[in-house]
């Protein structure tokens, strides 16, 4: 069992975890400022991911294997970066580093029937990076300000709400391919994920998008969610180990068994069906700046 010092706000906080990340807390249920209580709660899982979504106090982590899991932070919760802790004494500091895109670590309690955070780190590049995508700002333009301007197209796609593939030009396209069911990446699949990012790196305001698909065995429910987990697999591993940045990923998605690639009645076309492409993208906009 966990022993965590609370705050009145965190133990409500705590209570009502599990309601929908839309529906706000009731003020009349806090307790007096001044009152201080004590949380008790079971050691929870350790959650490693990136912040794929946030509402007030609670954080919607995608893991390594495509699962969305919810974690709660307060005015207790330890936020680190590698090279010194961030914010240790000011809550809104540790409040403002925890922004979607961002990879973390996350120690965890059970406490009011869901998860609450005791400790959040991260690397301090990552931290960099995700705040120049909050604050609109592409780093690698600041030296000149009309090459900013000239990059506005790609400013929005860093921030993954562009996904209209007919205003990009296509520069290279790589395939790693997955076992019937599985979303596991292969040595092979690993070693071209990287290759790919080295090829898309060298190349001027270059995005990813990665697209996951299926053969046709299975259902279509089934499908779309195993298409995702080889998506988000494919994603975690390109900017966890190849060091490519969330700015220059376009959002990524799920195509079930649509767009095959190759005869779905025979084994060695289903073998080409299960895989996550992986597009180099170049704004139409800015390709040749």
């Amino acid at each position: 069992m966990s022993v965590f010092s609370k705050s009145p706000k965190a133990l409500l906080l705590a209570a009502t975890l599990a309601a929908p990340m839309t529906i706000a807390l009731p003020a009349q249920a806090v307790a007096q400022d001044n009152e201080d209580v004590t949380v008790y709660g079971e050691d929870g899982p350790d959650v490693e991911g990136i912040i794929s979504a946030r509402s007030g106090n609670q954080l919607q982590i995608m893991t390594d294997d495509g699962q969305p899991m919810t974690v709660a932070v307060d005015a207790e919760t330890k936020v680190k970066a590698k090279g010194g802790f961030l914010g240790l004494g000011s809550s809104k500091l540790a409040t403002d580093a925890l922004i979607t895109g961002l990879p973390v670590k996350v120690e965890t309690i059970q406490a009011g029937g869901a998860l609450l955070a005791t400790e959040i780190t991260m690397k301090n590049d990552d931290l960099k990076t995700a705040a120049m995508i909050h604050g609109g700002t592409n780093q690698r333009f600041t030296a000149n300000e009309n090459a900013i301007n000239a990059n506005a197209a790609a400013t929005e796609a860093l921030r993954g709400r562009v996904g209209d593939i007919d205003k990009y030009n296509v520069k290279g396209v790589t395939n790693v391919y997955f076992d019937t069911g599985r979303y596991n990446l292969s040595d092979d699949a690993r070693t071209e994920l990287c290759s790919a990012a080295s090829q898309a790196d060298a190349m001027d305001n270059a995005l990813l998008l990665v697209v996951g698909y299926t053969d046709n065995t299975g259902s279509y429910e089934i499908n779309q969610e195993l298409s995702e987990k080889r998506a988000a697999r494919v994603v975690n591993y390109l900017q966890q180990q190849c060091g490519w940045k969330p700015y220059r990923m376009l959002t990524p998605t799920g195509m079930a068994e649509a767009d095959p690639t190759a005869d779905n009645t025979t084994a060695e076309g289903r073998a080409q069906n299960r895989r996550v492409s992986v597009n180099i993208l170049v704004s139409k906009s800015v390709d040749g700046i």
